[in-house]
């Protein structure tokens, strides 16, 4: 049975991976900062949880050492200190990669974003291209496959859960770049991805862009999560110049919903330039039919439907 270590596997992406790679037949190692985080995942037959500080150059040695394969699912969407995207995004794979090198494992799969580049316009994905470049400098003495997903939803999303709070409670919708465009991709076809891809040789050296099946603007994403938790409000478009003004307030919040970087991150189109590739043998799945299964107890008649409708199917399992 091979060993997959997966940092970053008790988050919202990795928990669902994690799950994928144990009923794959994996024997999966978490790395995780307390294991208090990784509760969750301890009771899957195969999985271990593994206490470590990523940062420390000989804890995270003796913590992959005898992988077969690691995954690196590392990332934050706020700066964190001065420096704090390219500790995360750049720094870290790029040890990490040549850590595998010097350990003789042969495999890593690495977490990016959709439109970084060295020159996009915000430091986020500017880090996040500088770890794509990191990790793929050690090709093909590596065996590394990079993905870079557009937005990702999924049962404990901080997307659109986000959002269906806060139309909720805000009477009003101040809505930063509302016509920047999103590919939304279901969690679960990223993992499946990452999952297909670890014996795929054909994956080796290369990059994936992840999207689903439509294009929306974020105004649209929005309007389909007040359509799907049946909460209307109005929805107020800021500019460029307001949208920055946003973030610059929302920076000084103690719970960060925003930043300026994040409306940097906008101003380029979160789009795939082609389909995601055959050999990952995903079928995207549309947002539009897994949403309404998270957010139907978002308001009490959406409850009293979705336990009308479990219980309608438990009376029909028993016949």
């Amino acid at each position: 049975m091979k060993t997959v270590t997966v940092l970053g596997g008790s988050g919202f992406v990795g928990s669902s991976l994690i799950s994928q790679l144990d009923q794959a037949g994996y024997h999966v190692q978490v790395l995780t900062r307390r294991r208090e985080q990784a509760k969750h995942l301890i009771l899957l037959p195969h999985v271990t949880v593994t206490e470590c500080d990523i940062h420390d150059e000989t804890a995270l040695k003796n913590a992959v050492s005898g992988s077969d394969v690691v995954i690196n699912l590392i990332g934050i969407l706020h700066q964190t200190g001065k420096d704090g995207f390219d500790q995360m995004h750049h720094q870290l794979p790029k040890r990490l990669a040549a850590l595998c090198v010097a350990l003789g494992i042969p495999r890593l799969l690495h977490m990016s974003a959709l439109q970084a580049a060295a020159d996009a316009p915000s430091a986020y994905l500017r880090s996040k291209a500088a770890g794509e470049a990191a990790v793929l400098s050690h090709a093909p003495q590596l065996q590394v496959t990079v993905f870079k997903p557009s937005v990702i939803f999924g049962t404990h999303d901080q997307f659109i859960n986000m959002f269906a709070k806060l139309i909720k409670l805000m009477p009003v919708l101040a809505l930063a770049m509302p016509n920047a465009k999103f590919q939304p991709i279901w969690v679960e076809d990223v993992s499946t991805a990452f999952v297909n891809a670890i014996a795929q040789t054909n994956t080796y050296g290369k990059v994936y862009e992840l999207g689903g099946p439509h294009i929306l603007t974020l105004k649209q994403i929005i309007q389909q999560v007040m359509d799907t938790i049946g909460v209307h409000r109005p929805i107020i478009g800021l500019n460029q110049t307001l949208s920055m003004l946003q973030g610059a307030v929302m920076e000084c919040l103690p719970i960060q919903l925003m930043s300026r970087d994040n409306v940097k991150s906008m101003l380029v189109d979160n789009v795939c330039q082609q389909p995601i590739a055959n050999e990952l043998c995903i079928l995207p799945t549309d947002m539009a039919a897994v949403i309404p299964a998270y957010l139907v107890q978002q308001n009490p008649r959406g409850a009293y439907d979705h336990f009308r409708a479990a219980a309608g199917r438990a009376i029909n399992a028993r016949r």
